[in-house]
């Protein structure tokens, strides 16, 4: 497939290209939610006044490409305000229905209403079908969540998850299954478990695969049984010679394990693929709860039938509540390649992940190994199991890492579940999808975090490429980037602020804290940020979500990098979560600011300095689809002028297919 590339050298300012953004942030404004009483008629009025006079703009400026007026609009549409205690950022519990805590699971569903009042937004079904997304994982229709059991088998990749086969809402989980040669392109198969005996009947719930030495599969899953106790059960392929692994037994004498005394009925789930100990021993590691105390309980097996109960605890973190999809891997400090999940001894470290039920995060710590005394320890106890690092600041969850033989890495899958309204998913018959999954390997440079990356196979997907160096936005500033529709991108960018001006406005400036989360978002400007891209924009800048860098100097005299996305514009729609994340992410001596983002219709994943902070965002927007999505680069410091150079790929759709027995070669 041929690629074009277009390169737009501006080594200077580009004439008429900036739209200025207003000195005060306050010029804009938020439109004040209307009053209920009747003494707020005379605001209502104001309201309506100050509508038509928008409206009248905005259709004069549609015609004009005067100078004047793109200030103007500038004004009037690009005051990032931050929205934290307006309606669309929270959903008030009485608004909400939980689905799934019940029955011993995190909260699975979404938002029934949006917090403005129960308003829903008039979505119509071109809107609907724009949100579906062209080379992530989904099924066909209904509702996804936890990923299972990954693994690569006699040439095929298998991806199975939890799935409700009849409706797009969480419920009646069973396993679906997915085959691919790449990673990217799928083709669905039948479903691989249902629920269909005693101990699963409320559910096949998340599970993992080990592959032994002599090739042969082991899966293990939790059930939740006719009584809604979660227990452990075994399966295995029907036919070992099958290389898509169509056909699944469950063992006869399931469940291999029960909840052992102490841990609640419904604490007790998602088993871990095994890892060989020097003994000879198979071990694996199952999440659960003591109070408040998240822990993980270790079983060593021969034969994957019965299991030994190791006394204490892998590892366990007070206050961190339930720990579910505990995943425990290790890494090389030494090499990039992957590892076997049983490798251990000199030159490894190892990372123990786990999903919090109390707030659907996924975090990982980076550590040691103790076989003998069966422990996990920390390399700092201020970044411990579930207090400290995740793998995604954005919509990330329930994720499970394989190892891949064939390519001599660690793979990572994610759920992305949704943040609009369940009456919107019902109504388009999907829900969730899967993140594009990332290679995962320890940080050399900074040894403390993990890098994750796109897998090198989604960059088949690229088209046309369009190339622009050393583009220049002044304080308060956005830069129109011309790619053409911007639904389906993969973004490179590097970000430079000369060194005279940094040294600048640092030393007139002490900045003690800032927050994704809590400072404003983009709105919120200082001397060295934010800056960054404006992805899933319009024309009009009435949607956009921006994925932004902020540098700060705190009291010690050192720089401090916040990485971030903030969707509180990202949709003019209220029955939609708009909130901002993201955290620090270390830029070492020398390096750029550097970003690469996965735009493809309502996701949008940002990887960070090469991979050490990754956000990933769920957005919907109403006018910025289809042909009418933009993508522009902004500044919105105080103090510095900022040089953008950025490399962006039209992305071509993948191939995921329905099953059929004759098109599986």
């Amino acid at each position: 497939m041929g690629t074009s590339t277009n390169n737009n050298d501006s080594s200077n300012d580009i004439p008429c290209s900036y739209i200025p953004v207003p000195d005060s942030l306050d010029a804009a404004g938020a439109m004040a939610e209307p009053r209920r009483q009747v003494k707020g008629l005379l605001v209502i009025l104001c309201g309506l006044l100050v509508l038509f006079l928008l409206v009248a703009f905005n259709g004069s400026y549609r015609g004009s490409n005067n100078a004047h007026e793109q200030a103007s609009l500038a004004a009037a549409l690009t005051s990032i305000v931050d929205e934290k205690s307006t309606s669309s950022e929270t959903v008030p519990s009485s608004s909400t229905w939980s689905r799934g805590v019940s029955a011993g699971v995190s909260e699975k569903s979404n938002w029934l209403f949006s917090s403005n009042n129960g308003e829903m937004y008039p979505w119509n079904n071109s809107m609907l079908s724009w949100q579906r997304t062209a080379f992530h994982f989904q099924p066909e229709k209904n509702w996804m969540n936890d990923p299972n059991g990954p693994l690569y088998y006699k040439g095929w990749y298998h991806f199975f998850y939890q799935y409700n086969p009849n409706a797009a809402v969480w419920g009646d989980i069973v396993w679906g299954h997915a085959i691919s040669r790449d990673l990217i392109h799928w083709q669905h198969l039948p479903l691989a478990m249902v629920a269909d005996q005693w101990y699963d009947k409320n559910g096949v719930w998340t599970g993992s695969a080990t592959i032994l030495p002599n090739g042969k599969i082991i899966m293990l899953y939790t059930g939740s049984t006719n009584e809604s106790v979660q227990v452990q059960n075994l399966a295995y392929p029907a036919d070992p010679s099958d290389p898509l692994l169509i056909d699944w037994v469950k063992y006869p004498s399931n469940p291999v394990l029960f909840p052992p005394p102490g841990i609640g009925a419904t604490d007790f789930r998602d088993p871990t693929t095994a890892w060989l100990t020097s003994e000879g021993k198979w071990r694996i590691t199952i999440g659960s709860k003591l109070n408040k105390t998240g822990i993980a309980l270790v079983y060593d097996t021969l034969d994957f039938k019965t299991y030994e109960q190791i006394e204490g605890f892998l590892r366990a973190v007070p206050t961190t509540g339930m720990w579910e999809c505990v995943d425990f891997f290790p890494v090389s400090k030494e090499v990039e390649n992957g590892l076997n999940t049983s490798v251990n001894g000199a030159g490894v470290k190892h990372v123990m992940k786990v999903s919090l039920d109390d707030d659907r995060h996924d975090y990982y710590s980076i550590g040691s190994y103790d076989e003998k005394n069966v422990k996990f320890i920390p390399d700092d106890v201020d970044n411990d199991v579930g207090v400290g690092l995740r793998y995604d600041y954005g919509v990330f969850y329930a994720s499970k890492t394989f190892f891949d033989d064939s390519k001599r890495r660690r793979v990572l899958w994610g759920w992305i579940g949704e943040s609009d309204a369940e009456y919107a998913d019902v109504a388009k018959g999907w829900a969730s999808l899967q993140g594009i999954p990332r290679t995962v390997t320890l940080d050399t440079k900074t040894g403390s975090n993990l890098i994750q990356w796109p897998v090198e196979e989604v960059e088949s997907l690229r088209l046309r490429s369009d190339e622009f160096k050393d583009l220049k936005a002044k304080p308060g500033s956005v830069v129109p980037i011309d790619v053409g529709t911007a639904t389906q991108l993969d973004i490179v960018a590097e970000f430079e602020i000369e060194k005279e001006e940094l040294e600048k406005a640092t030393s007139e400036s002490n900045v003690d804290y800032y927050s994704c989360e809590s400072s404003g978002g983009a709105a919120h400007r200082g001397a060295l940020g934010p800056f960054g891209l404006l992805v899933l924009a319009d024309d009009g800048l009435s949607e956009y979500t921006p994925v932004y860098f902020y540098v700060i100097k705190g009291s010690d005299g050192n720089l401090k990098t916040s990485f971030c996305s903030d969707q509180s514009r990202s949709s003019v729609a209220s029955d939609v979560v708009k909130k901002t994340f993201g955290s620090l992410v270390p830029v070492l001596e020398g390096e750029k600011f550097s970003v690469r983002i996965l735009v493809d219709h309502s996701i949008v994943e940002s990887f960070a300095q090469g991979g050490r902070t990754t956000v990933t965002s769920r957005v919907y927007p109403t006018r910025a689809i289809y042909g009418a999505a933009r993508l522009f680069f902004f500044n919105n410091a105080t103090a510095a002028s900022v040089t953008a150079s950025l490399k962006v790929w039209q992305m071509n759709s993948a191939f995921i297919r329905p099953y059929n027995p004759d098109q599986t070669n």
